[in-house]
């Protein structure tokens, strides 16, 4: 395999896309009590904090998916912590200051035929406005579309504290 100059491939990240994406870490748990309060102080004392967290549960067990403010840290957080990781991409996305900011965004991925399949609030913005981190199933028809209507999408960086 060729990599070289010229060979025509082209690595525009590590992760394998060329689009802006926030990392998602899902997390398996008991369903017992004080499950997640033992998570979520793992990042006492340190840089990063959770800016988005949905939790799916059931009987004996449930999800928790995090995004967090420095991903990479997170990531070597919860892995000191023994735990099972899923990390996926989500597009963020600023909602417009308009009545029903959230029809548009749907509209707007309905049209291109994207399906929504997992959507949350976003905690903290960088702009203090409201915003939703949302899986999709297909990533890059999706940022075109938003990006090609001027939807705001949030990159990494966006949820960077104190920088």
């Amino acid at each position: 395999m060729s990599t070289g100059a010229g060979s025509g491939t082209n690595f525009s990240t590590m992760r394998g896309r060329d689009y802006p994406s926030l990392r998602q870490f899902t997390v398996f748990l008991e369903n017992r009590v004080g499950q997640l309060l033992e998570i979520v102080r793992r990042f006492e004392g340190s840089n990063v904090r959770i800016v988005a967290l949905s939790i799916n549960d059931a009987t004996e067990c449930c999800f928790v998916r995090f995004l967090l403010s420095d991903p990479e840290g997170g990531r070597e957080i919860l892995e000191r912590a023994g735990l099972a990781l899923i990390e996926s991409d989500l597009i963020g996305v600023e909602l417009p200051n308009e009545k029903q900011p959230l029809l548009r965004v749907c509209t707007a991925l309905l049209q291109s035929e994207v399906n929504i399949v997992q959507a949350y609030p976003l905690l903290y913005t960088p702009n203090n406005r409201a915003a939703v981190a949302l899986m999709v199933d297909n990533a890059e028809i999706a940022m075109d579309t938003l990006l090609s209507r001027n939807f705001r999408v949030l990159t990494e960086d966006d949820l960077k504290f104190g920088e």
